[in-house]
């Protein structure tokens, strides 16, 4: 039985007409959300400081190069990789001409110092590309190309295919440049691509790419971006469209319902166990317009074999977005559904025996059509956008859970360090151990600390041999520091001594 969600809404911003799956992305940092709407509106959605309050605000970029008749497809922005500065916008749109629709591509990228993240600038600088094809989903992906990084676009259309588009900095304009030298695993889609995702492996020079298409074809490829040698690749085809396709690190939970391996999610508190993040096992969700949305974990082992079921996942009508968010704090992510029936579903891993369960549904006021997370309040917690056919419904943690969530980390950290220090000081005189830590005598605590470390048990000690009466070894030492601070020939061999 699925419980109540977690989450509350914080804020709701109606939008002038209605988006699509494609319409929502996320601005780098803080930044906000943009919302694009069919009839060519394009609004910024942050929270700002009003009147010593944080308020949600939504207002409209005036982009240059969109007909007022022009009806947006897509919006996709990314930051460019560094050392390049400098935010860009992406808008597809279709304009009515008559007998044939026209569709374009909108680039926007400000070149000037000091305007490259001012939204406003950077709506005024336009580049305008006409397509042979109607355009669907616009997304990036980062490329290695020898020791640089870059970020380019990723269009899929009903040519079909999938178009890139990159930077050209001599000319400082974008251009589309041939999938196949970035992109192999690209090549070939037996249908148009619905959704793209695509992800880095840690630690390496390789990536993840997975693809859903309109005929149901899924396929999954592992890719060196070194030599842009396809390493593995598997393929799928089920019955209806694939809406989206997510790729995430599934890891398994352990006895207390935390996430095993030290993978944390993106709103887990409190602090982190040191040592290097083990590299993740990636999963796959397929989600289907008219199947249930199933996950397959760990492609990199075992490709497309093992499937996890999603129940429930189908009883609410066509399943339009996923993503992932860590509603619980308990170190893992949850998988968020949004379903055209209205209805955002919370999926939680709890093991192979297990499975996925159904957490918590909450329902809203039209059909859910995109999903994304941002920290859009700046308190370190990804809140969750959820885009509805005329509206923006931000939702956000709950306050209490929160603070307690928190202070039990803290309590297991403190225990933790508690727990370290303790198997530390085992060193004893006679052993030359360690630095004591307030364990046994005084001699293995804090006085070994003030006389310093000893090197052995018969060799030489920095601080001085020190006698069991204290008191006197004190008036002793402060009688030779007044000596050696009158005496010139000692005073440069006086220690300093504060008590």
């Amino acid at each position: 039985m699925a419980g109540p969600c977690p989450l509350v809404e914080d804020s709701c911003s109606r939008l002038p007409s209605q988006s699509n799956v494609y319409g929502l992305a996320a601005l780098p940092g803080a930044g906000g959300l943009l919302a694009a709407t069919l009839k060519g509106k394009v609004l910024h959605f942050r929270y700002q400081h009003l009147r010593h309050k944080l308020r949600p605000v939504a207002r409209e970029l005036q982009f240059t190069y969109i007909p007022v008749d022009a009806e947006i497809v897509s919006i996709g922005c990314f930051q460019k990789s560094a050392p390049k500065r400098g935010l860009v916008v992406g808008i597809t749109f279709i304009k009515d001409s008559g007998d044939k629709p026209s569709p374009f591509l909108n680039i926007y990228c400000d070149y000037e110092p000091g305007c490259e993240f001012d939204l406003d600038s950077v709506a005024q600088s336009c580049l305008n590309l006409e397509l042979r094809f109607t355009p669907l989903q616009l997304c990036h992906a980062e490329v290695h190309i020898g020791d640089r990084c870059d970020t380019v676009f990723l269009l899929s259309g009903t040519d079909p295919g999938i178009h890139l588009y990159r930077e050209n900095e001599g000319l400082h304009q974008f251009e589309e440049q041939p999938l196949h030298e970035l992109f192999p695993e690209l090549q070939e889609l037996p249908s148009s691509a619905l959704w793209l995702d695509v992800c880095t492996v840690p630690s390496s020079r390789r990536r993840l790419t997975a693809v859903g298409c309109q005929s149901g074809y899924v396929r999954v490829a592992h890719v060196d971006q070194d030599t842009r040698a396809v390493l593995q690749s598997w393929s799928i085809q089920q019955d209806g469209p694939i809406s989206t396709v997510l790729l995430f690190p599934l890891e398994e939970p352990d006895d207390d319902g935390d996430v095993a391996g030290g993978h944390r999610g993106a709103d887990d508190v409190g602090p982190s166990a040191p040592g290097p993040e083990p590299t993740p096992h990636y999963s796959l969700l397929v989600a289907s317009t008219i199947e249930m949305s199933v996950v397959y974990r760990d492609v990199l082992s075992r490709g497309l074999t093992e499937q996890l079921s999603l129940p429930g996942s189908d009883h609410h009508d066509a399943v339009l977005c996923a993503m992932l968010a860590c509603t619980a704090l308990d170190g893992g992510r949850e998988v968020l559904l949004g379903t055209y029936g209205q209805e955002l579903l919370c999926y939680a891993y709890r093991g192979r025996r297990c499975g996925f369960q159904l957490l918590w549904t909450r329902r809203f006021p039209g059909p859910v059509l995109a999903l994304c997370g941002a920290d859009l309040t700046g308190d370190g917690l990804r809140e969750v956008a959820v885009g509805c056919l005329q509206g923006l419904h931000v939702l956000q943690h709950s306050l209490e859970p929160t603070a307690q969530r928190l202070k039990e980390r803290l309590r297991r950290e403190v225990a933790r360090r508690a727990q370290q220090r303790g198997g530390e000081g085992t060193g004893t005189p006679s052993d030359g151990g360690g630095w004591g830590v307030g364990g046994g005598g005084t001699e293995s605590g804090a006085g070994k600390r003030r006389n310093g470390p000893q090197k052995g048990k018969n060799g030489p000690q920095v601080g001085g041999e020190r006698p069991q009466n204290g008191a006197k070894w004190a008036q002793e030492r402060r009688n030779g520091l007044k000596k050696g601070k009158n005496d010139p020939k000692q005073r440069k061999m006086a220690p300093k001594f504060r008590r």
